[in-house]
């Protein structure tokens, strides 16, 4: 198998809100299948109640999403990136009558499945992204029921190469497969990011984290809150790496993030916060100190405020479920 197309970047450069997140996101692959057709075909799926990428490696395939406008043609080398919550279509033509596809999933294990007359017209791969509550809280409010990456982009080629390789991975008995698999999932969230902040037409998301990243005008106070939240960084500050008016750029950051600045720097502290309690032992005190917290006391009330649980209470929670 030849290297991707465009290889992701590995590593988070210091100020990077992009990497910084999802640093702290857990994704795995859920789900990874395959499917050839030729000749006249069509599958209804019921919705995945996960995020859900669909790639095309060979011919063409029309995506129908229930409820979300016209069907979809995706060609070689393109994908789609569907939100999980709709039920949905694949299928040579829109028009064909679709049949349902459980029993078939439900009747073989094999990494691809075949729907139609003989022949390999068509390959397609599907693969589902679980999410942890912070890749959710990102990711599902702001995306559309569909996202169309065309095959031109950088972010489909490599997208279409990680899923072939998930799908080859969770298919073997090689030794190593589930982790090789495991270390597939972020890169795939991270190309649909990529494909999303990328994309034009998919017109303004709600006011959040995600279009806060997405917006190049508060993106140097974006990299100054990330890159040291400990440091008790004051609104006018933030505005001037913006090079803009304190009112101006209050509004703004409001506008497109959904909360003032240091309302953004309090929750992104918390975020990080909730990181290191579900992975490690860190002392209270330390992860205080690191967040710009005078005292464990004052972190775990800033804690609890945000989440409902004490910095201990949610360690145990969270560590037992």
């Amino acid at each position: 198998m030849d290297a991707p197309p465009s290889a992701p970047a590995f590593g988070a450069a210091p100020g990077d809100p992009v990497s910084e997140t999802l640093e702290l996101t857990d994704v795995r692959c859920a789900l990874s299948r395959g499917l050839t057709a030729a000749g006249t075909w069509s599958l209804a799926f019921p919705a995945p109640g996960r995020l859900r990428i669909q790639a095309v490696l060979r011919g063409a395939v029309w995506l129908t999403v229930q409820g979300a406008g016209q069907p979809v043609r995706l060609e070689a080398g393109e994908l789609a990136v569907l939100a999980g919550d709709r039920a949905y279509a694949l299928a040579s033509d829109p028009a064909v009558p679709a049949i349902d596809a459980l029993p078939l999933l439900r009747a073989s294990t094999a990494p691809f499945l075949h729907a139609g007359e003989s022949g390999r017209d068509t390959v397609t791969i599907g693969g589902e992204l679980e999410l942890d509550t912070a890749a959710k809280d990102l990711l599902l409010g702001a995306l559309p029921p569909v996202l169309h990456v065309g095959a031109a982009t950088a972010d489909a080629a490599t997208a279409c190469w990680l899923m072939e390789q998930t799908l080859r991975e969770l298919s073997s008995d090689r030794p190593g497969a589930s982790f090789a698999a495991g270390h597939f999932a972020p890169l795939l969230l991270l190309q649909v990011l990529r494909a999303f902040l990328s994309d034009a037409d998919a017109g303004p998301c709600p006011p959040g984290r995600m279009r806060a990243l997405a917006d190049e005008r508060i993106a140097p106070a974006l990299r100054l809150m990330h890159s040291d939240p400990a440091r008790p960084w004051t609104l006018a500050e933030l505005a001037r790496a913006a090079a803009m008016s304190r009112t101006s750029f209050a509004k703004r950051f409001k506008d497109v993030a959904g909360v003032p600045p240091l309302a953004y720097l309090r929750r992104w502290r918390m975020h990080r916060a909730e990181h290191a309690l579900r992975r490690a032992d860190t002392p209270l005190a330390a992860i205080a100190a690191s967040l710009g917290y005078g005292s464990e006391s004052a972190f775990s009330n800033a804690f609890k405020r945000t989440t409902g649980l004490s910095p201990r209470r949610y360690r145990e929670t969270v560590r037992s479920a």
